[in-house]
């Protein structure tokens, strides 16, 4: 015999403080009811709607007699509620018939009740009472009250019987999709060039030499920076910035620019700190500089026998670089220039290196010679002596800690008089004779002073390449974690992985996509910028400032998207999220501020990279926008416009027809908004600040499409079927996703219309969801050595490889047991 619903809801009390349980318990025309009754109850308050219709129900059934009826209206009273024990006793009394009923996650809510009262009339000798309970007008009654009350039967039930389970054993480790590709074959790709180099500087990265530091004071900090530094350029890793020209003068940049991405996987200061002594300051002697200062330079700074810091940003003038305040006046009787800084906002500022360690500045500065202003030119300029002490006539303050990067001791630097021999002039492309005589080979002082700052790519090449590698490292660490990390799931189920879920495979699969985007867009402007035959260097430069903003800006998004998904987790400073979070965001700024950036690829674009486009003054800025103004605005195709064919939105012609229209028309629109306003009398720099939003839309649009030429480009050169089915995957959920996120402007200008763009976004959806079982091999080929991910959230037993970061770890969030 089966207990008695008394008996299962183990009613210990024998006290009135549960006598309408026992009223309900003992009405046994009311077991059908009590299901519904607890889930009404344990969802919350029953609102009037809801009470109504449960009442109406009730009183439209034959079966229900007067007493029931009461029973129930006390049970159905928002000013009486059941307590909690009544509750769980009502629980207990559910959960052991469903237990004796067999398969009952099968049931619904209301199948449930009726074969509660089948179970439990037995206990009853009434056989008018077993009748009812079993009859066709109970169920019928139930399944409407079910519907009534908007419950999903089954789902309600299993979480009605999960509310008293005993907590689930803990869930194996997630295992990860079989790869359908080869990972390492396919970092090969990511690679490009240069393999081994880059697996040398892999295997330097994750030895004992280099392992993360947490907590150190800042000057502590410094010093060890300094000192990783130190490890680099005794291997060799400083010469390398400088390759010996060939024939024709030309430098392989290849090797450097391999090693800087590389570079990235580590501690990011680490990364600038080499980019300002071997890049800029380095990098400055190497193209600004001539064979003297070669000979006398270059190998000390590969060394580190020189340190030196990079001179160019000022208080006033950060972007604006024609208008530095900083002034060398030569003094042809000394042969000597003199270095001032005339104002307190041409004091330099921001200055990697100047803050402790750098003995030497290349200071950009405003040449005069006599009455005569030549324009900026770079200048070697002592700072420091050999014991660290800061020079006569230099003053030098310690910017002090920062958002990130505080193992670059960065400085303000002020100049009083400053003297410096006539060949610290780095004259490569204008000098001073001893008599006082400006000299160069290059008469135009705009094309001289572009040709300057073209120096300046290498640079911004490197940012990119250390936005991007930010970004997958943060995207590597959390989607290994997400993988891992249980939460919630169906009732009566296990919890599932949080990367199963939409909202999270839609967070980090497309930027995954947007690394290998970025990824081989950038490779393709790294070989145009060190290819000597490049015919169109315009173009290579803008395309190097765009990519700098538009990966800084992603790089940004990415770490702070993978710091979210990561929960509590992603805020450990062990995790590795802070640090890399707080260290990218400057990359927006430096090297270039991002808007400063798209506008240069904006003006290149008007200009269509031929000629100066200078600072968009109205004699260039006026001819560009005449030529633009004059082409057409091109068509949407009505019927593609509605194309929602899988096929069809998958293809390489969509997509790119997608992006080179959108380039196109708002390239046309600029040119005629600005024509518009010169024409109507505006200042030419009034006009573009006008239309700044517009520019800055142009400039995204067309690296996003260089972005997905080059993604195609690489997916072609592929000859593996396996990669190249993945590469195809990617590329499409890059380019959908990018054509989704800026969806409002294709409907807009009908590019697309409603049912296009749902299908679009069903595709996005679909790819991720394709994509989510390849995720982890998809990270594993960034190369990233475990050592240098290190985040405990990233392996199985969230621990980093390292001893002493699982020392930490256990220092930082508990002893373990």
């Amino acid at each position: 015999m089966p207990p008695t619903p008394l008996e299962s809801a183990r009613l210990v009390d024998d006290s009135k403080r549960f006598e309408q349980l026992r009223t309900l318990l003992c009405k046994h025309r009311l077991l059908p009811l009590l299901p519904l009754i607890y889930v009404a109850w344990a969802n919350g308050e029953l609102i009037d709607e809801e009470l109504q219709t449960l009442r109406e129900i009730a009183d439209r059934q034959p079966w229900l007699d007067e007493e029931a009826l009461q029973i129930l209206q006390h049970w159905l009273d928002p000013d009486d509620p059941p307590e909690p024990m009544e509750l769980q006793g009502l629980l207990q009394v559910i959960k052991e018939a469903g237990d004796a009923l067999g398969e009952p996650e099968r049931l619904s809510l209301a199948e449930l009740g009726v074969q509660m009262g089948q179970y439990y009339r037995r206990e009853t000798d009434d056989d008018a009472e077993r009748n009812v309970l079993s009859s066709d007008e109970v169920e019928a009654a139930m399944q409407d009250l079910e519907e009534s009350l908007g419950l999903v039967g089954t789902e309600a039930a299993r979480q009605l019987r999960d509310t008293v389970a005993a907590p689930a054993p803990p869930e194996p480790e997630v295992p990860s999709g079989a790869p359908t590709f080869d990972p390492q074959q396919m970092k090969q790709i990511l690679d490009g060039t240069h393999h081994d180099l880059r697996d040398r500087v892999r295997t330097l990265l994750a030895s004992d030499d280099f392992e993360f530091v947490y907590d150190l004071p800042l000057s502590d900090y410094r010093d060890q920076v300094l000192q990783w530094l130190e490890t680099l350029a005794d291997q060799g890793f400083g010469t390398l910035c400088f390759p010996e020209p060939d024939e024709s003068g030309h430098r392989d940049l290849g090797e450097f620019l391999a090693l800087f991405e590389t570079l990235g996987l580590f501690d990011l200061s680490l990364l600038v700190k080499f980019g300002v002594q071997f890049g800029l300051f380095g990098g400055s002697i190497m193209f600004l500089g001539t064979e003297k200062h070669h000979q006398t330079y270059l190998d000390r700074v590969a060394s580190l026998d020189l340190l030196g810091c990079y001179a160019m940003t000022e208080m006033g003038h950060g972007s604006n670089v024609r208008q530095l305040g900083t002034v060398a006046r030569y003094d042809d009787d000394a042969d000597e220039f003199v270095i001032h800084t005339p104002t307190e906002s041409a004091r330099k500022e921001w200055i990697g290196g100047a803050g402790e360690h750098a003995t030497m500045a290349t200071v950009y500065a405003q040449l005069h010679i006599g009455d005569e202003h030549y324009g900026v030119h770079a200048f070697l300029v002592p700072i420091r002596d050999d014991d660290g002490e800061v020079l006569p006539g230099v003053r030098i303050e310690d910017q002090g800690p920062k958002m990130g990067l505080n193992g670059v001791d960065n400085g303000r630097i002020w100049f009083d008089h400053v003297r410096i021999p006539r060949h610290n002039l780095l004259d490569r492309y204008g000098g001073v004779y001893e008599d006082g005589t400006y000299h160069s080979s290059t008469p135009s002082a705009d094309r001289r002073f572009f040709t300057m700052l073209g120096t300046l790519v290498a640079g911004r090449l490197g940012i990119s390449a250390a936005g991007i590698t930010a970004a997958k490292t943060a995207l590597a660490i959390a989607t290994r974690y997400s993988h891992r990390r249980r939460q919630f799931g169906p009732a009566g189920q296990p919890e599932i992985p949080i990367l199963d879920y939409r909202m999270h495979q839609r967070a980090l699969l497309p930027k995954i996509a947007g690394c290998y985007a970025l990824t081989f867009g950038l490779h393709e402007v790294m070989h145009r910028y060190n290819d000597p035959e490049d015919e169109d260097r315009r173009r290579t430069e803008a395309l190097a400032a765009g990519l700098k903003a538009y990966s800084s800006w992603f790089a940004i998004d990415a770490v702070q998207t993978a710091r979210e998904g990561c929960g509590g987790q992603g805020y450990l400073t062990l995790n590795r999220l802070p640090s890399l979070r707080t260290d990218v965001d400057v990359f927006a700024t430096f090297e270039g501020a991002n808007v400063v950036m798209m506008q240069q690829v904006a003006r290149g674009c008007l200009s269509d990279f031929h000629g100066e486009v200078g600072d968009g003054n109205i004699f260039t800025l006026a001819r560009m926008i005449a030529r633009q103004s004059t082409r057409t605005l091109t068509e949407a195709n009505p019927v593609a416009s509605r194309n929602t064919d899988t096929a069809h939105l998958l293809s390489t012609e969509f997509q790119l027809n997608a992006l080179s229209y959108r380039r196109h028309n708002l390239l046309v629109s600029l040119a005629r908004r600005l024509k518009r306003r010169i024409d109507e009398g505006m200042d030419s720099f009034l006009a573009f600040n006008d239309c700044q939003d517009h520019a800055v839309a142009l400039a995204n649009a067309d690296i996003e499409h260089f972005l997905l030429q080059s993604f195609i480009d690489a997916e072609q050169r592929c000859n593996d079927d396996e990669l190249r089915e993945t590469l195809q995957l990617l590329r499409n959920l890059f380019a959908l996703y990018r054509i989704e996120q800026d969806g409002a402007w294709f409907m807009e200008n009908n590019y697309l219309q409603t049912p296009k763009f749902r299908a679009i976004r069903d595709q996005v959806n679909a790819l991720c969801e394709t994509a989510r079982d390849q995720a982890i091999p998809m990270v594993d080929a960034f190369g990233i050595p475990d050592e240098c991910l290190s985040a405990p959230i990233a392996f199985a037993d969230d621990k980093a490889p390292a001893d002493s970061r699982r020392q930490f770890a256990r220092g930082a969030v508990g002893e373990e047991s």
